[in-house]
């Protein structure tokens, strides 16, 4: 049905597995930590937990997500995304449903880190691997449309979720993430997503579709496109130094994003405001994606993109810790969504245009580690250096220098020799 339904599409069914992606991009928020950081204020509230204590499950589920990553990334590479994807939305609603129901700091560590979990690994490699199995030269665009739903989600549901807390409580706002994700992350995957273009007989791009069957198609090698095996990228530094960029963009990624609203909330800001700000840091990610995406699909340097996404977070960080009323939050969360945006497009971009699409998976798998070990430590070193001082100052600067240290190492890392 899917063949014949492609075949008959005015635009290339590549379009339509982007747009399973973004769905599944939308339900990975869910469990992201400028979501948590809606219920980090009522949920401290009420159990007297210190803001170390609740950040210390944000890192957990990123060990976690750290430790599977290598075993299911080969997984996506032989079987496709949509099953895990699926199975990835249903978990992350089960433990939205255990988090409405949450008695103590132990059910909240249980829950929240398993779909910390979730959107560690499963959800990053499940839907960037879909993209990029699926485009060459028009990778950037595609994935800039993820990152798109990914601002979307971000932008959204801390609204969703703060609506929800300010009239029926913070349980029920964990209920409705909990339909959110079965809505969005189940339904369009499981009718629509596709493994590969070659599997209903199309080829990456669209390029070249033709009468020829699935087989047949599968057979014709993509016109002057890498393939590294996970091995021999492991041999490149190209790889190594790509893994310290993520290790030290990550945590000022998380770091910020779970704690922005606290942060203003101490520096004076209202709490409906700083919902707000949260949410607008989410639209400049958004625009900034589709701006990076539009950049890198015209060739234009992968590592001059990393080095000015960097350089952005640097700025925003720096920005937000002179916060001292709304108009000044809000130009730090535009920069800094800005940064965010670029580096979440154009980093899985830079791994499937250094090393392949074929072999995509198993690569990001054992790379990513790296990623959700930045994230894991950031939240947590903010509460602590917050716990420790008073305030987040500390920590927005430690995040200023660490962006600018990935600044200068994105533009020394140069694209691997062919094997």
């Amino acid at each position: 049905m899917i063949h014949s339904l492609a075949r008959r599409l005015p635009f290339f069914y590549g379009w339509v597995v982007v747009g399973c992606t973004m769905c599944s991009g939308v339900v990975r928020q869910v469990a992201a930590v400028a979501t948590l950081s809606i219920f980090l204020v009522p949920m401290t509230d009420e159990f007297g937990w210190s803001r170390t204590g609740i950040s210390g499950a944000v890192s957990l589920g990123g060990v976690l997500g750290a430790f599977v990553a290598p075993f299911i990334g080969p997984l996506f590479d032989r079987h496709g995304s949509r099953a895990l994807l699926i199975a990835s939305a249903v978990t992350v609603s089960g433990c939205c449903i255990a988090l409405a129901g949450t008695q103590g700091l132990l059910w909240f560590y249980v829950a929240f880190s398993i779909s910390r979990m979730m959107f560690s690994a499963p959800f990053e490699i499940g839907t960037t691997s879909a993209v990029t199995k699926w485009f060459v030269r028009g990778r950037a665009r595609a994935m800039s449309l993820l990152v798109m739903s990914t601002g979307v989600g971000l932008t959204v549901l801390p609204l969703v979720v703060a609506a929800a807390v300010a009239v029926v409580g913070w349980r029920a706002g964990w209920v409705t993430l909990a339909v959110i994700a079965i809505v969005l992350g189940v339904i369009p995957q499981w009718l629509l997503l596709v493994r590969r273009p070659e599997d209903i007989g199309l080829r990456p791009d669209g390029v070249g579709a033709g009468p020829e069957s699935p087989v047949s198609a599968a057979r014709l090698p993509a016109a002057n496109e890498v393939s590294f095996t996970r091995a021999r990228a492991l041999r490149t530094s190209t790889l190594w130094l790509l893994m310290v960029y993520t290790l030290l963009v990550f945590p000022v990624q998380a770091g910020v994003s779970l704690h922005q609203a606290p942060h203003l909330i101490e520096r004076g800001i209202s709490a409906t405001i700083a919902a707000t700000i949260v949410s607008t840091f989410s639209l400049a990610a958004v625009l900034a994606s589709l701006l990076f995406g539009h950049i890198g699909e015209r060739m234009v340097s992968v590592r001059m993109c990393l080095a000015a996404s960097a350089a952005l977070l640097a700025l925003g960080a720096a920005t937000m810790r002179g916060v001292e009323g709304p108009l000044l939050g809000y130009v730090s969360a535009g920069l800094f969504g800005a940064g965010i945006g670029g580096i979440l497009t154009m980093i899985p971009v830079a791994w499937a245009n250094y090393f392949g699409r074929a072999h995509f998976g198993a690569i990001r798998g054992i790379t990513l580690p790296a990623q959700v070990g930045g994230q894991a430590v950031g939240p947590l070193a903010a509460g602590v250096l917050h716990d420790l001082t008073g305030s987040y100052a500390s920590g927005l600067t430690a995040f200023a220098v660490l962006s600018l240290i990935a600044a200068g190492l994105a533009l020394i890392t140069r694209a691997p020799r062919r094997p």
